[in-house]
């Protein structure tokens, strides 16, 4: 998917505890006011590396003025268990419709993941986009197994003679 557009830098969000190759960092997100349009939509970035310490944000580059993009739309970032509400400009997610309601930006129902190379030193290595259809088959397996292996426990253990001692 290609958009062209504007970016707004003062409503960047950089989403928390991003890996990338054993180092941890944060996945910037910052909306793009759409050409010719009154919507936004918010693209997400890249990657960048954390600090030595959390008091500092990276210093990330914005390129001013319209330029065209290109990347993956996604229904949505990723959603970790969120343990309260943030709103501040470091988050643990990020969902579209309250981002909208908080900043008064009337935004796409989908995130652009970009693709595009531009000079801001954000890291584009995208991990794979999968279902996890095998994990969770996976999953399924081992816990059948385990649930067979009970049933013929229980089946032979209850067979089992028990010695009574006599008085």
């Amino acid at each position: 998917m290609a958009v062209e557009g504007e970016f707004l830098p003062r409503y960047t969000v950089y989403l928390d505890n991003k890996t990338r190759r054993g180092k941890a960092g944060y996945e910037i997100v910052t909306p793009m006011k759409i050409r010719g349009s009154s919507s936004h939509v918010l693209v997400n970035r890249g990657w960048i590396e954390a600090g030595k310490t959390r008091d500092v944000l990276p210093e990330v580059r914005t390129p001013a003025g319209e330029l065209r993009l290109e990347g993956l739309a996604l229904e949505r970032l990723a959603q970790p268990l969120k343990l309260k509400e943030d709103k501040s400009r470091v988050r643990q997610s990020l969902d579209i419709a309250a981002y909208a309601a908080e900043t008064g930006l009337r935004l796409e129902p989908r995130v652009i993941e970009q693709h595009s190379d531009i000079p801001d030193g954000l890291a584009r290595d995208w991990p794979p986009h999968d279902a996890g259809v095998e994990k969770n088959e996976g999953y399924a397996l081992q816990w059948y197994s385990l649930a067979a292996l009970a049933l013929i426990l229980a089946v032979v253990l209850s067979f089992r003679k028990i010695d009574v001692p006599s008085k």
